[in-house]
């Protein structure tokens, strides 16, 4: 039996979004179990589809003690405030610091955290916990698909596990898979080796999906090279990365760790040849907000018998959007088709009024544009409160099975034929448990506005007529080479088969 502290602290920062990610945003995160520490942290996680929740299992079936620190989240977004960032590390540490001796270390990481003061959230982490710990206590981390790798992270991690899904169905099986590799690390009593390479490009979010081409054949090919090791191969991933972020190191990465330099080398070789010769096939369709609706009804009235999915991709939560711009809902209303349905809303004071008001009510509501994003305003209309709700439920699909999601004060409002869902929390609309909430059934709809970029996969595809993704506004640009980059490391085409970006300079296409 070892000691094993275990820990977490994740965050997707869109630098180019407008509302930062504050302590308060870390202690109750909406979609995610709120901060934990100490004794409350291993229970929380049981049974849940996190990363954290996989490894703790792992450790237990290992036989391995587990000893609390600190995990927190909070949903993408700007930067993470300074002061956020170093309470808590700062909890983290002295936890740490507290519990040693400890034979080993497993976090639960993102690897995309930019804050106020700090372009590497995750490469700083770990070098403080190195310096702690020194170097013979092996560090464990499980990563985001969207992580943003850099250097330091591979330094002072001795082994880093990325998803390999996206939607991220697989973030218990990567945090076990992470707790495995640092069982084995004890075993083995010495460090692996390690292979890392940067790719030359940026890969919009919505054709990173692990669930079409050419990031499904590039996954299945990971898979071969990492079982074609023999054993050699101890680990391997690709991380498409987070491309709205203006650091130096944004952008895919291939990491591998095995038992010799050739071993990690030859995996890490293979598989980022296979990324770049996928390049020019990252690239896929995008909707102007009426173009889509219009494509949605055509689909309807050509006989579709299950949803038309519109991807709200710029206005996706998930990814650092405010949830509460409202170009899709706009383009909804003036087209009025029937049996519309819109989530997610953030929008704190319209559901306090519909809560007010009742059901069957009607009010005159400026909905949406509540974050203070510039150069949005929120649409003006009459609704009916059809069903309110506390927003307490639990999740159902593949990615947040088992997940106590916490939105506040819900409301499904209607005008014309348009219904939208609305809540107090932002929460990207990747779970048909959402719409139940406020008995909407999902696979009865006609379209389904869904703000996300490709999470909602998981649980919408199967009951998808057809998924049309749409460029209404929003923080998260479905083409990274519409962003005003000035940080970038010289040479990063700003898309697939685009132009590259000089160190410093404004990005252009």
């Amino acid at each position: 039996m070892a000691r094993i502290a275990v820990g977490g602290f994740q965050h997707e920062t869109n630098t180019f979004a407008p509302v930062k990610a504050t302590l308060a945003d870390f202690r109750q995160s909406g979609g995610n179990p709120p901060l934990q520490r100490g004794p409350t942290l291993p229970p929380t996680f049981d049974g849940t589809n996190l990363a954290i929740g996989g490894a703790i299992a792992a450790l237990r079936e290992a036989g391995h003690e587990i000893v609390p620190l600190v995990w927190a989240t909070a949903t993408p977004s700007a930067h993470v405030t300074e002061e956020a960032f170093e309470h808590i590390v700062g909890l983290l540490l002295d936890d740490l610091k507290a519990a040693l001796p400890v034979d080993g270390i497993y976090l639960d990481l993102h690897g995309a955290m930019v804050a106020e003061h700090l372009d590497d959230g995750e490469g700083e982490m770990l070098r403080r916990i190195r310096a702690l710990v020194g170097p013979s206590v092996p560090v464990a981390a499980s990563l985001d698909l969207h992580a943003n790798v850099t250097p330091e992270m591979i330094e002072h991690a001795d082994l880093l596990d990325a998803f390999r899904t996206y939607p991220h169905v697989d973030m218990a099986e990567t945090g076990a898979r992470a707790a495995r590799q640092l069982d084995a690390l004890l075993r083995r009593r010495a460090p692996f080796h390690k292979a890392f390479r940067q790719l030359p490009f940026l890969i919009p979010l919505p054709w990173q999906c692990s669930l079409a081409d050419p990031a499904r054949s590039i996954y299945a090919a990971l898979e071969d090279l990492h079982a074609e090791g023999e054993g050699a191969v101890a680990a391997l991933s690709f991380t498409p990365g987070f491309p709205a972020a203006d650091i130096h190191h944004c952008g895919p990465s291939v990491f591998a760790y095995g038992n010799s330099p050739e071993a990690a080398n030859a995996a890490a070789d293979a598989l980022a040849a296979r990324v770049a010769a996928a390049e020019a096939d990252f690239a896929g369709r995008l909707y102007a907000p009426d173009e889509g609706v219009r494509a949605a009804m055509d689909l309807v009235a050509d006989g579709a018998t299950r949803p038309v999915v519109l991807a709200d991709t710029q206005d996706n939560p998930g990814a650092g959007g405010t949830s509460d711009t409202v170009g899709l809902l706009e383009a909804l209303v003036r087209h009025d088709p029937e049996g519309a349905v819109l989530a997610v809303m953030f929008d704190p004071e319209s559901a306090a009024a519909a809560h007010a008001a009742g059901v069957g009510a009607s009010l005159d509501l400026a909905l949406g544009a509540k974050s203070g994003a510039p150069g949005h305003a929120p649409f003006h209309g009459s609704f009916v409160v059809e069903r309110l709700g506390d927003g307490e439920f639990t999740g159902t699909g593949p990615m947040w099975r088992g997940v106590e999601c916490r939105l506040g004060p819900m409301a499904l409002l209607r005008i014309g034929n348009v219904r939208v869902i609305v809540a107090s929390r932002k929460l990207q609309a990747a779970d048909q448990s959402i719409f139940r909430h406020l008995g909407i059934e999902p696979a009865q709809q006609r379209i389904l506005g869904l703000k996300s970029s490709v999470h909602f996969r998981a649980d919408f595809q199967p009951i998808a007529h057809e998924i049309l993704v749409v460029v209404a506004p929003g923080a998260m640009a479905a083409d990274p080479a519409a962003l005003p980059f000035t940080r970038l490391r010289p040479g990063v085409r700003l898309r697939p088969r685009g132009v590259g970006i000089a160190a410093g300079a404004q990005a252009a296409d």
